[in-house]
């Protein structure tokens, strides 16, 4: 009974060591060392639609920098998120916007994606806890709950994985009360260097059927040097025209 015991509690830790392992695969795929996106986001409500344009530089888990390109009216607005904290700057009134953290949930510039998933402040290899739920031939679905400490917005996280290259097909994310608020559908992946990245992703909010944010990876720069004045508070005016 007791060796029953000890192999049950082994094959747990196999298998969450399994699902920490594809989780940091996949992160792996989805930051690298350093990463440039040039990216096209477009958002449908039931009574608009508009497209934006964008950058981003981000190096490691703790430093990300975006700036908008178009339209005209948002050129130059930027965003930089650096150990933990998190800044806007507003060329039209010249003005830098500490953002707390109690707004990372909120929706940025009209999209269906909030403040936290633009500068990727949260890491899901550092701050949730990977459970395997199922494999079902090449896609393994996993659970990520926080950890007790960490400082997310998510209450649960279950990705569906593509195992032949370690990319997510499907993220559905859920609040603290194990509501289902929204899914990322990943599709289109293509290899940069030695990285898959899906490159186009649509954004659903559960509770807005009328609502989609589509997101077109245009441009994808891995492992390249990036200026180290980008992650700077300075950056936030200095890169903005």
């Amino acid at each position: 009974m007791k060796k029953i015991g000890i192999l049950l509690l082994l094959s747990v830790a196999l298998f969450a060591n399994k699902a920490e392992d594809i989780i940091k695969k996949v992160n792996h795929n989805m930051r690298g060392k350093t990463l440039y996106l040039k990216m096209q986001m477009q958002i449908k409500t039931k009574n608009h639609q508009r497209s934006m344009e964008l950058e981003s530089w981000s190096k490691g888990k703790k430093k990300n920098f975006v700036k908008m390109l178009s339209p005209a009216k948002d050129h130059g607005i930027t965003f930089l998120s650096l150990d933990g904290q998190m800044w806007q700057y507003i060329p039209k009134i010249e003005r830098v916007i500490k953002i707390p953290s109690s707004m990372m949930l909120q929706k940025w510039m009209g999209s269906d994606i909030s403040n936290d998933d633009v500068v990727k402040q949260s890491s899901i290899v550092d701050d949730y806890t990977a459970k395997l739920l199922s494999k079902n031939g090449n896609i393994s679905t996993i659970s990520l709950t926080p950890k007790p400490d960490a400082a997310v917005v998510w209450g649960k996280i279950v990705s569906q994985i593509d195992m032949t290259n370690y990319t997510s097909q499907k993220d559905i994310y859920y609040d603290d009360d194990g509501k289902k608020v929204r899914q990322f559908l990943y599709a289109d992946v293509k290899k940069f260097g030695d990285y898959y990245l899906p490159t186009l992703w649509e954004v659903k909010p559960f509770d807005e059927p009328d609502h989609m944010t589509t997101i077109r990876i245009e441009d994808a720069k891995y492992d390249t040097p990036i200026n180290p004045a980008y992650f700077r508070k300075s950056a936030l005016k200095r890169f903005s025209h």
